[in-house]
């Protein structure tokens, strides 16, 4: 594996570090040059930005007329709120869509209306929206329809809608393709051309949440929004986190205040979730939490059954029904991890038995009858394993449907565009995509895309690399520092953990496995002897002159390291270059400052 080191701008950073000297900041005074490094390779320079992403508030969020259509979109809803119209929220399957619904719909709720919501089945209806359900909408009376996370390439629905005389409103965040923007009523998404709005990289839920914030500063008493919006947060955090936007800007604003707010969850649905979860203890949650322990439970319901399970779960109001269906999507979330077992356990064996396959620059992968819903997240998966972009696609006779991700370097979407005429549909953005193909276009789909990423990528792409954003001596881990890192959480896309660089550090102890995969490690800063070895003088006297944290040993976590660490023959007192993060154990017997490492090398 590669490592690289983050571009430092010490100049902009030591000028930053003097305004954070001089704030209310409560920092240690030492560990300000390292928490000042770290904001400005993150291109947060300047201190009123700095504050902002230190302590979000509710004032930093944008004014929702700032996106493009949004007024119109209000207009045309509080119409239908005054004149008692039917509404419906048309959503997606995922946690993105679901989430987007509740927020809407709870929304128009404590505005005076009402709202019904479809939640299309991934199976029987697929992505986007369906004409025949606008259909039955119109003839059930309904007059407005508001798409959430949805609708910016349905060209064929929203003229449905305009033929039949339904308004429809498309709030979305997906990228719009070529030929632009449907002819709905309005659009609202700030991806549109023309749209200057501050935050490009709202998921679904972000822009109904704007929308849900527009309609409350309308229609309601001042005193209540803030308490309003203050709940709505939790729920946007989490398909934040889970749709892997930037956690920058006002996503930053949605995901730090969310999580503070999910320690003390209301909502009887949202409280079940977070006990079927075991998160439900009273504590601040992270962002890793939501994304490994509560979205993969929402998720699971669009998955592998019906996704409306969310939109209910959030909705019930009594105890025992919202645990039954807590319990069911924990049930679903199970299936699902089998599921993606057996289909990674093919790919594997079929990659292992055609290297050809294995070595394409853009990996197609099909099989018959695999679960569609979990297509994606098997994807997933190949790419962080194999480091290459991966379609896996299910054919189901005669049509095929699938899931791509991808790599920094290789943009889907725009390879999934260079040859439209093998889709049926299709969608997406830089670094997912899903689609729907006849099953004889897959072989020609394998062919084309491998061809399109090989003119693109060099095999340096496809190269392990670690980047660190700057040395970090084990002499100067305190547990100060770690309290100043926590300010720069939630961690998540493009506002990763912070990764550092020790060199030269010894090994006081052989390694430990833990289970199959994993290992455990004793290091101290070179100095230090390890036990067992002999220097001819103890520590105490070698280092009488040397600070007392150039002595400390840290416990340091491997994850999935165990086989890389047995390849290096590790005895105590070997020297090592660690790339690691800094954590804190909470037991109260075991716990302190803990490291978890990146990667691990033989000191050169």
């Amino acid at each position: 594996m590669r490592w690289i080191s983050s571009p430092l701008n010490s100049p902009k950073a030591r000028v930053l570090e003097a305004a954070l000297h001089d704030s209310k900041l409560k920092v240690s005074p030492s560990s300000l040059p390292v928490l000042a490094d770290l904001l400005v390779g993150r291109g947060i320079d300047e201190p009123e930005a700095a504050a902002r992403f230190l302590s979000p508030a509710l004032t930093d969020l944008h004014d929702p007329l700032r996106m493009s259509g949004m007024k119109t979109a209000l207009d045309r809803l509080e119409a239908a709120l005054e004149r008692k119209e039917k509404v419906l929220i048309y959503g997606d399957y995922d946690v993105d869509g679901t989430t987007a619904i509740v927020i809407l719909k709870t929304a128009i709720e404590l505005c005076g209306g009402a709202a019904e919501f479809h939640v299309p089945h991934r199976i029987r209806e697929g992505y986007g929206m369906r004409d025949e359900v606008i259909e039955r909408a119109a003839a059930d009376g309904v007059r407005l329809i508001i798409s959430v996370d949805t609708g910016i390439r349905a060209f064929a629905a929203v003229e449905t809608a305009r033929r039949i005389g339904i308004d429809l409103i498309v709030t979305d965040h997906h990228l719009p393709g070529t030929d632009g923007v449907p002819q709905a009523l309005v659009v609202v998404n700030p991806n549109q051309d023309g749209c200057d709005y501050p935050c490009k990289h709202l998921c679904g839920a972000g822009v109904a949440f704007k929308l849900a914030q527009g309609l409350m500063q309308r229609r309601l008493d001042a005193k209540d929004q803030s308490r309003l919006l203050m709940s709505f947060m939790k729920i946007v955090a989490i398909a934040t986190i889970a749709d892997a936007v930037p956690l920058l800007g006002e996503n930053r604003v949605f995901a730090k205040l969310g999580l503070q707010g999910l320690r003390r969850p209301v909502n009887v649905g949202l409280k079940a979730l977070l006990e079927v979860a075991k998160l439900g203890d009273g504590r601040a949650l992270t962002a890793t939490e939501v994304a490994f322990r509560v979205a993969p439970r929402l998720n699971a319901a669009g998955r592998m059954d019906a996704a409306r399970d969310v939109v209910e779960l959030f909705n019930e109001k009594d105890v025992e029904r919202a645990r039954q269906i807590a319990g069911r999507l924990d049930q679903l979330n199970a299936e699902r991890q089998e599921e993606e077992r057996r289909i990674m356990a093919s790919i594997e064996l079929r990659l292992e038995e055609e290297p050809g396959l294995r070595e394409a620059y853009c990996v197609v992968l099909d099989g018959e009858g695999w679960h569609r819903g979990v297509i994606g997240i098997t994807a997933s998966r190949v790419v962080e394993r194999h480091g290459r972009p991966t379609l896996v696609i299910s054919r189901e006779g005669a049509e095929a449907y699938g899931s791509g991700r991808s790599i920094s370097a290789f943009h889907l979407l725009h390879a999934i565009e260079s040859c439209p005429e093998l889709f049926s549909r299709y969608g997406g953005h830089a670094h997912a995509v899903g689609f729907a193909l006849p099953s004889a276009n897959v072989e020609k789909l394998r062919e084309h895309l491998d061809g399109y990423a090989r003119a693109r990528l060099t095999a340096a792409d496809f190269e392990p690399q670690l980047e660190f954003d700057r040395e970090l001596p084990l002499g100067e881990v305190t547990p100060e520092l770690h309290q100043a890192l926590v300010l720069l959480e939630p961690f998540g896309m493009e506002n990763r953990e912070p990764v550092f660089a020790a060199r030269a550090v010894r090994l006081m102890a052989p390694p430990q496995a833990v289970k199959d995969k994993h290992v455990k490690l004793r290091v101290a800063p070179g100095g230090v002897a390890p036990t067992g070895v002999g220097t001819g003088q103890s520590p105490a006297t070698t280092q009488a002159s040397s600070s007392w944290r150039n002595k400390v040993a840290f416990k340091a976590m491997g994850w999935g390291l165990k086989e890389s660490c047995n390849r290096l023959q590790l005895l105590p007192g070997d020297r090592l270059d660690i790339a690691y993060s800094l954590g804190m154990n909470d037991h109260p017997e075991f716990g302190g400052l803990e490291l978890t490492l990146r990667d691990v090398v033989r000191a050169r």
